[in-house]
């Protein structure tokens, strides 16, 4: 689930392969428009398209001039981004 407030996106619930496709299109609406800041803080579960739906997010960031800054990411997202080898790419704050 995205619920946005203001400049922040704040997900909750699974980031799972399973509801990729639907996250991935709310949240590069809601970054195209507003966000800047991605909460993960409210996320349950992850798996790697967790992080094809982030890059894509900071590919639509960056493509309006903006770059994205995740919150509160779980230590599964990190993980995860160490052993794909891309955890230098996730921009953190």
């Amino acid at each position: 689930m995205i619920r946005v407030v203001g400049d922040r996106m704040e997900v909750s619930g699974p980031m799972l392969m399973s509801g990729a496709s639907a996250l991935l299109a709310e949240g590069e609406t809601a970054v195209a428009a507003t966000v800047v800041d991605v909460d993960l803080g409210g996320v349950t579960e992850m798996d790697s398209s967790s992080l094809a739906v982030l890059f894509a997010w900071m590919r639509t960031a960056k493509a309006g001039g903006k770059a994205l800054r995740l919150l509160n990411p779980p230590q599964n997202l990190l993980n995860l981004a160490a052993v794909y080898g891309v955890a230098e790419l996730l921009p953190q704050h």
